[in-house]
Parts: C-alpha cells; sequence; structure tokens
C-alpha cells in the first residue's frame, strides 16, 4: 500500500498504542488550564507539520500537555514553540515567529517540524517502551522526507531516537561516536542527511539560560547553510 503524509497522520491522530499516554492526554484535555477554561483540547496524538518536500527536519521530544496536546500542532501554544520559530523565521523556514493555533497561518518553508513521541507524556517523561513504540511513524516519516539534507534534533532524546532509526537500519551508529552536545554536527553514513544537536527550548533549558535565543539561532543558521539556502 502506497504509503502517503495524510495516511500517515490518519493513523497518529487515532493511535491507541501507548494506554498511559492516551489516558494522560484525554485526562489533561477533560481538566484543561485555567487559562484556556474557554478551549476545547484537541486531546489526541499529534502529527509533524511542515513542508513535504523540505530539505530540513526538525525533531522533537513530544507534545506539551497544554501546548501541542490542546492545539494540536506540534510546537504550538506554548513557550518552547515560540522560542522554535522565532529561530526559525529569522533563518528563512517559517513564515512568522510564533505559534499560537493551528489556524494562525504559520507555514513552514523547506522546513518540517515534528516529535519522537505523539502523546503528551506525564512529566515530559515519556518511557522506552514508549519511544519505541512511536518509532516506525518517524521512520515511515523519514521515508516520506525524501530531500531531508539536515536533521536538527532538539534535545538529547531527539538525537538518541534519530541514532536508533539509523542502528535498525543496519548502520553503525553506537552513540560513543555521536556525543550529544549543542552545536554538535554529524554525518552518521555517506548519503543521510546532517544530523546537528540543539538543547531543547524548554522552559527549564531557557530559563537557566542554558539555551539563549542566539544560542538557538546558531542551529538553523548553520542548518540552513548545511542544505545551502
Amino acid at each position: 500500500m502506497h504509503d502517503s503524509f495524510p495516511r500517515l497522520e490518519s493513523e497518529i491522530v487515532s493511535c491507541e498504542l501507548c494506554p498511559r499516554l492516551r489516558e494522560w492526554c484525554t485526562s489533561v484535555a477533560s481538566k484543561r488550564r485555567r487559562a484556556y477554561l474557554h478551549e476545547t483540547y484537541w486531546g489526541r496524538p499529534v502529527s509533524g507539520f511542515g513542508d513535504p518536500h523540505a530539505q530540513l527536519l526538525v525533531l522533537g521530544l513530544a507534545p506539551g500537555a497544554h501546548g501541542a496536546n490542546r492545539t494540536g500542532r506540534v510546537f504550538t501554544g506554548d513557550p518552547s514553540g515560540d522560542w522554535l520559530f522565532r529561530a526559525m523565521h529569522d533563518s528563512g523556514f517559517a513564515s512568522q515567529p510564533t505559534s499560537s493555533h493551528r489556524h494562525d497561518g504559520l507555514a513552514l518553508n523547506n522546513a518540517w517540524v515534528s516529535a519522537s513521541v505523539r502523546c503528551a507524556p506525564p512529566d515530559n517523561k515519556p518511557t522506552p517502551a514508549e519511544i519505541a513504540a512511536c518509532r516506525p511513524y518517524f521512520e515511515r516519516e523519514l521515508a516520506l522526507l525524501s530531500n531531508l539534507r539536515c536533521i536538527v534534533a532538539l534535545g538529547r532524546l531527539a538525537f538518541d531516537n534519530y541514532l536508533s532509526v539509523l542502528r535498525n537500519r543496519g548502520l553503525d551508529a553506537p552513540r560513543s561516536a555521536f556525543p550529544f552536545a549543542h552545536l554538535a554536527e554529524f554525518r552518521p553514513a555517506p548519503g543521510t542527511p546532517v544530523l546537528l544537536a540543539s538543547y531543547h527550548p524548554s522552559q527549564q533549558n531557557t530559563s537557566t539560560r542554558r539555551l539563549t535565543r542566539d544560542m538557538l539561532a546558531a542551529v538553523f543558521h548553520r542548518a540552513a547553510e548545511i542544505i545551502g539556502k
């Protein structure tokens, strides 16, 4: 059966593979946060979005409980998304610097944004089994994104998840050969996209200045250089 982005999105949105995550997302959507009491939460798994012909893939951790789990679009409706899309906008990958809801007019240019886990996990900590259960969706996404030249991994989990995909494909990608560090850059194997690491724009990292706006901007300026944008 021929795969496609609409088919993949439909399967992701209806996924019930991880009972703990589905229960958590449903519970959060039912209770809601006081600031969003007037809103109807998405409360389902969240697919990637962007330019299907993209040369850049941005891979994050998982939907935020009151961000993408509320809005239905990855990195949308929370401060992490504002940090990300401001940096992408400054580098020409996004049409606007903010991402507030699914219908806010945001368009991605030569970029696709996705997550390693498609459901919001409690405490932002998916289990290894949940990451593994979601990985086939990411592998299909990679296969559909046939023009990729650079992958920006936001955080160690996304970084390790991509390396796990390469190992599943039979490529020699031991962790010792790929130490995670901000702006670390690797070519895992001939013909694979450049893997570019970044700290995740979580509030924990941005409030402590482990990640600054200039540091995140540097990641996307480098990504633009890699793909020759």
